[in-house]
């Protein structure tokens, strides 16, 4: 069994929806260019702002806009203007009951301005400061909530579709958050420094242009997720995705922006589309299956053929013409129970007549080369799946990488809770003064997604590996701390494992050892220089791009 091999091309700075990639993904896989949409109408008129709010500036756009949002030569601009009223109410609605509730909003996205857009706060533990009715700046929790905006809607806050169980963060035995001020940052450290109710423009947000006006869009997109970071150029993310682009592993396009709500001052924000989003979705695959993401409270256990089986396990975001939301779960609930059930010849001998095993393999090893251990099989849970009903196959689609690049201290190097790099060890590189050694709890820096500490602030021994777990994959969650059991039962036959080990050298050839990541990570730092050095000192710049060159050449 082999993996498809497809020419690497250079990446591109210039990145738009992907029409014909990710269908079945190659290791390698092709960017395609070009923008998408048309542009149905435009009023002829400059917008004066809404109903108690700042405003925002540009010109009033109807309909399907094309645009070159995802176009990566440039820093963009987002601008945010709501009701001061609704925006408060909002808050208090979160602080009350960790509910997130959508709002009305005029966004405008580089001059386009979008009336009666919906905006919502995105994220869980990232959040636990305003659940809380505080104010976290600069360093944990007020209410000890560990710390992402990533992966599912279920630990720490409350999904679209379900309630979930808040996740507690490390504590030090005496119920206090273990925190630090290194240039990871603290808990709730989004990049800016604070996450402030006062501060909207450094809250990690999703904006959804079609929410209250139907068929609003821009650059082929409706959603827009506005990503936190505790790194102050976003880079390991951006990164990130860059890698995943190249190996053709589903995933996220992202944009610098310079973000702002009701005329606040500027903050440089990542901005990624997402796979909820119908247009993410349609362009993808045709109008065709369904998309399903994994909730960080729940993992891929076998627990029935109906969705009232999967409240807060997995949320339907997506599902084509051809299916119903029953029969997409009525393919999850089958597929999951070949998960669990068969036996080990059955696995390998049928898995890929389910699964895109080459994908698969393609994906673990984009994942161990950014260093991203709140993957698929980290304590997050962060993936989607998608279903080809043609082909009655399952594919993962990748989710939530503002942790890559070594950011919960483990993978193959990255990002030590100080910001020095890691040499993947477990123990942080000379200099470092943080990591995760000892099977300590780390004092800095971010907890992943959905991660629950024992209550004496200590690892079970052998939960941070340093060394390859199964398949070889190193850095990763043990312990009981994540796990999953498609990856495990993936890397534990043989031939999947061999087919993983191929990919990931393959990979790390092309992408890698061939100059191609650290090109397309120059570009980025000239980017940021030239167009963002009032929010990125070149010293952090600095900082960051060599933490993730580190990885690069490790």
């Amino acid at each position: 069994m082999t993996a498809s091999h497809n020419p690497v091309p250079t990446a591109p700075t210039s990145r738009a929806p992907w029409p014909d990639l990710l269908r079945r993904p190659s290791r390698r896989g092709v960017l395609a260019l070009g923008g998408l949409g048309a542009v149905l109408g435009v009023a002829a008129c400059t917008w004066s702002g809404a109903a108690d709010g700042e405003g925002v500036d540009g010109t009033v756009v109807t309909g399907a806009v094309e645009g070159d949002f995802w176009d990566t030569s440039s820093v963009h601009t987002l601008a945010v203007s709501v009701d001061q009223g609704a925006y408060d109410a909002m808050i208090q609605t979160y602080q009350d009951s960790e509910e997130k509730e959508w709002i009305e909003a005029d966004v405008a996205i580089d001059g386009n301005v979008f009336e009666r857009a919906g905006l919502k706060l995105k994220g869980n533990s990232s959040l636990r400061g305003l659940a809380s009715g505080g104010t976290a700046a600069g360093g944990g929790a007020s209410d000890g909530g560990a710390a992402s905006d990533g992966g599912g809607d279920a630990a720490g806050g409350a999904s679209d579709g379900a309630d979930a169980d808040a996740t507690p963060a490390a504590s030090d035995g005496g119920g206090e958050m273990q925190t630090g001020g290194g240039r990871m940052g603290g808990m709730d450290d989004e990049g800016d420094g604070s996450l402030s109710a006062d501060e909207p423009e450094g809250l990690p947000w999703v904006i959804r242009l079609d929410k209250y006006v139907d068929g609003q869009s821009y650059a082929g997109r409706t959603y827009f997720a506005v990503r936190g970071n505790n790194t102050p150029s976003s880079l390991n993310e951006a990164m990130a995705l860059e890698v995943l682009a190249a190996a053709g592993v589903p995933a996220e396009q992202y944009s610098y922006t310079r973000f702002s709500v009701n005329d606040s001052e500027e903050r440089l924000r990542l901005v990624l589309d997402l796979p909820d989003d119908d247009l993410w979705n349609e362009g993808r695959y045709d109008g065709v299956g369904a998309t399903l993401k994994a909730q960080a409270g729940g993992d891929y256990s076998y627990r029935g053929e109906t969705e009232a089986d999967y409240v807060d396990v997995f949320d339907t975001e997506w599902v084509g013409d051809d299916l119903t939301t029953e029969q997409s779960f009525a393919a999850l609930g089958e597929f999951l129970q070949f998960l669990e059930e068969s036996e080990d010849d059955e696995f390998a001998s049928t898995l890929m007549d389910r699964f895109d095993v080459d994908g698969f393999a393609a994906y673990l090893a984009a994942q161990e080369m950014v260093a991203n251990t709140d993957d698929i099989d980290g304590p997050g849970n962060n993936s989607y799946l998608h279903y080809d009903s043609d082909a009655a196959t399952w594919a993962v689609v990748a989710w939530d990488h503002n942790l890559a690049f070594g950011g919960m201290g483990g993978g193959r190097g990255g990002f030590a809770a100080d910001g020095a790099a890691s040499d993947g060890g477990g123990e942080a590189a000379a200099g470092a003064g943080g990591g995760m050694p000892g099977g300590a709890l780390p004092e800095d820096g971010e907890l992943p997604e959905g991660f629950e500490p024992p209550a004496d602030g200590e690892m079970p021994e052998g939960a941070l590996s340093d060394g390859a777990g199964a398949g070889g994959r190193g850095g990763g969650m043990g312990g009981g701390m994540g796990g999953n059991v498609l990856s495990e039962r993936f890397l534990a036959d043989s031939t999947f494992a061999a087919l993983y080990e191929s990919a990931l050298a393959d990979l790390t050839e092309s992408v890698y050892t061939s100059g191609q990541a650290a090109a397309r990570l120059q570009e980025l730092v000239e980017l940021l220089t030239a167009d963002a050095s009032d929010f990125v000192s070149a010293e952090d710049l600095e900082a960051d791009a060599a933490t993730i060159t580190a990885v690069l050449e490790g």
